[in-house]
């Protein structure tokens, strides 16, 4: 009998630690950073407690550990960054996402990464004559459902992006020649360029700038001044960036010394934008 209560008291323990420890997830992935003494408050528990929950989610590669806290884990953060994405700057990518459009004409052959901005590029492509070159299973799905004629690079896939990588892909996208390629990136500085948090993706970027095609950035406002792990072009590398707002002078004055243009999409109007 005593065991049987000792193994059902063990087992109420481990549901209990296997709740806290979602919390605990939940909790990084909005705020990034936490304490292991805010948390031992919050929870109630002594502090050996919720370092040994932090272990172990740091053992299954969702945090990374440091003196007195945890943050979100670098590879955790890009699994999780694909949902996050396509829920953030909604309005802003769409608008963006049309002014792209115009700079697409009939004929052309252009190449999309697997960015949630060139996904809002992609369901508009069926009102113009194109070929497109797409990276990502989402794009294709868009391309598919409305007719729009399509190649999909195939390779390692990538489940948190849902697109492909890889050596196999980047030797298939040597031989292809796109007018134009869009892109994003997760952060934009004069002295690094254009950078990318995940460093298998960024190479499929850096692909991409290779094949030699007009390189277009689409970029929001959120983007300007953040440093990301890894460059995928410089300033000069790229032809054209379009964003929602007027970057700073100093990023202004980047564009124009390596000659690139800079296309603002056109402000919202309406009865309460007047």
């Amino acid at each position: 009998m005593g065991d049987r209560i000792r193994e059902e008291n063990e087992h109420e323990s481990t549901m209990l630690a296997s709740e806290r420890q979602e919390d605990i997830l939940r909790k990084v992935r909005l705020n990034k950073i936490l304490r292991i003494k805010d948390l031992a408050a919050e929870y109630g528990v002594h502090e050996m407690t919720v370092r040994r929950d932090l272990d172990q989610l740091a053992e299954r590669g969702q945090l990374d550990r440091f003196h007195g806290g945890a943050r979100l884990s670098e590879k955790h953060a890009e699994d999780l960054s694909h949902v996050l994405r396509s829920t953030q700057n909604i309005l802003e990518k769409e608008r963006i996402a049309r002014a792209a459009f115009d700079l697409i004409q009939d004929g052309d052959a252009i190449a999309l990464d697997a960015s949630t901005s060139s996904l809002a590029l992609a369901n508009l492509l069926s009102a113009r004559k194109v070929e497109a070159f797409v990276t990502s299973l989402d794009a294709a799905d868009v391309l598919a459902a409305s007719g729009t004629p399509f190649v999909l690079i195939g390779g390692q896939f990538n489940f948190s992006a849902r697109s492909f990588v890889g050596g196999f892909f980047q030797q298939i996208l040597s031989q292809l020649h796109p007018d134009k390629v869009f892109f994003s990136a997760k952060g934009y500085t004069p002295e690094d360029g254009f950078t990318d948090a995940h460093l298998a993706l960024a190479e499929v970027k850096i692909a991409l700038r290779q094949t030699g095609a007009t390189m277009i950035a689409l970029l929001d406002h959120t983007k300007f001044g953040r440093r990301s792990l890894a460059t995928v072009a410089r300033t000069e590398e790229v032809d054209i960036v379009v964003t929602d707002e007027m970057p700073s002078d100093e990023i202004c004055e980047a564009f124009e010394k390596a000659d690139v243009r800079l296309v603002l999409v056109p402000p919202i109007t309406g009865p309460n934008n007047q």
